[in-house]
């Protein structure tokens, strides 16, 4: 084997598959990333990594001399393509050792038991394609509110529900909920699917994608060994879905609410960043809403405390909530709107969330949060 590649696209190539290997793999062949050179047509390598749940694949054209096919370790690959000077690499196996040079600098890394690799498995079909920036942060907005319990492992993914030309995004972990609303290019019309993915392969997935590319989603038909799958560009990612029936969340969105305030997004971020740090363990930040302005005030008797007014509109009776200041602010950092709008109740009532511009509430983001209670 022997090949020679463009140092940036074996730098990308590398760090898109490497992302997939495994922290604490059940077999050391599983840290490897799997390199096939092949010298038909143009000529083109492909890089592949899989642990069994989730695998990456990349290929991308390169100058091949000769064909073949090698496992090294792919954490140390990756470590040294970032590195490697701004020059062609040139790969080629001798005896059981790969050597790259590239530039004025070579390695030489010992390679691992193709035999004991096991296949990656197919994309599954088309089911529809999306833009990867808008669906990157779309993801991003949802992820937050999945639990990293691993205890709990429905409430680590994210649920994907698709209804024709409609994706909804949804995410809970029992103290908040995230859906996001989004359209996207289905193959039919009449597609229906619900797929519950990891939020935190997802989360990777999207944002390891350019914001300008068309990424299309895979789906195995029911019955079978349910994946989903992502590609676009030379690159792809499948993996397995979650199994088990998500709870309802959407029954937890309240019916009506008793007031409503609009507050600037970046100055509320702010002041609860200032005021949290007084906020010893995860202790609430209160919010007093009443005509004109919102007091945040945290800490309390003898201990460290702040406060802060900023302007707010209020519209329905006066009303004082507590809330974890990590939840709150990202929450708040998933909005993307100049304004928020929070949809309150009594204070111990889930309150809702949602970007506001020119006055009018955004409709495609929710992200519900249970207050804190509090003493007085």
């Amino acid at each position: 084997m022997k090949f020679m590649v463009d140092r940036d696209v074996l730098a990308d190539a590398v760090g898109w598959v490497a992302r997939a290997l495994p922290a604490r793999p059940p077999s050391p062949v599983l840290t490897g990333v799997r390199i096939k050179a092949s010298a038909a047509a143009a000529g083109s390598v492909q890089l592949s990594s899989f642990d069994y749940e989730v695998s990456a694949k990349a290929q991308v054209g390169a100058d091949v001399e000769g064909a073949g096919d090698v496992l090294v370790s792919g954490k140390l690959l990756a470590e040294i393509a970032k590195l490697l000077p701004a020059k062609p690499a040139t790969f080629r196996l001798e005896g059981p050792k790969v050597v790259l040079t590239c530039g004025t600098s070579t390695f030489t890394l010992p390679t691992m038991p193709l035999d004991d690799y096991p296949a990656l498995p197919h994309l599954p079909s088309v089911v529809g394609s999306v833009a990867a920036g808008s669906f990157a942060h779309a993801v991003g907005q949802v992820a937050v509110a999945a639990t990293k319990d691993e205890t709990l492992p429905l409430l680590t993914g994210v649920k994907v529900e698709i209804e024709g030309e409609n994706l909804t995004l949804l995410a809970t972990d029992r103290y908040r909920l995230a859906i996001r609303e989004m359209q996207w290019r289905p193959t039919s019309p009449e597609t229906s699917r619900v797929a519950l993915v990891r939020a935190k392969t997802l989360n990777e997935v999207a944002k390891s994608f350019s914001p300008t590319e068309q990424i299309e989603v895979s789906l195995t038909a029911p019955g079978i060994v349910d994946i989903i799958g992502f590609a676009a560009a030379g690159r792809e990612t499948t993996s397995l879905l979650i199994d088990g029936d998500y709870p309802q969340v959407r029954n937890l969105l309240p019916d009506s609410f008793s007031s409503s305030a609009s507050i600037g997004v970046a100055e509320l971020i702010e002041a609860v960043r200032r005021v949290s740090l007084v906020a010893e363990r995860n202790t609430p930040v209160q919010i007093a809403f009443t005509e004109g302005q919102a007091v945040l005030n945290a800490g309390a008797g003898d201990d460290a405390q702040a406060s802060e007014v900023l302007e707010a509109t209020l519209d329905g009776e006066d009303t004082t909530v507590a809330f974890n200041p990590h939840y709150l602010l990202e929450g708040l950092n998933a909005m993307g709107t100049p304004q928020v709008r929070l949809s309150l109740n009594q204070t111990t009532k889930p309150v809702l969330f949602q970007g506001e511009k020119d006055g009018q509430v955004v409709p495609d983001y929710k992200y519900l949060l249970v207050p804190i209670r509090f003493t007085v």
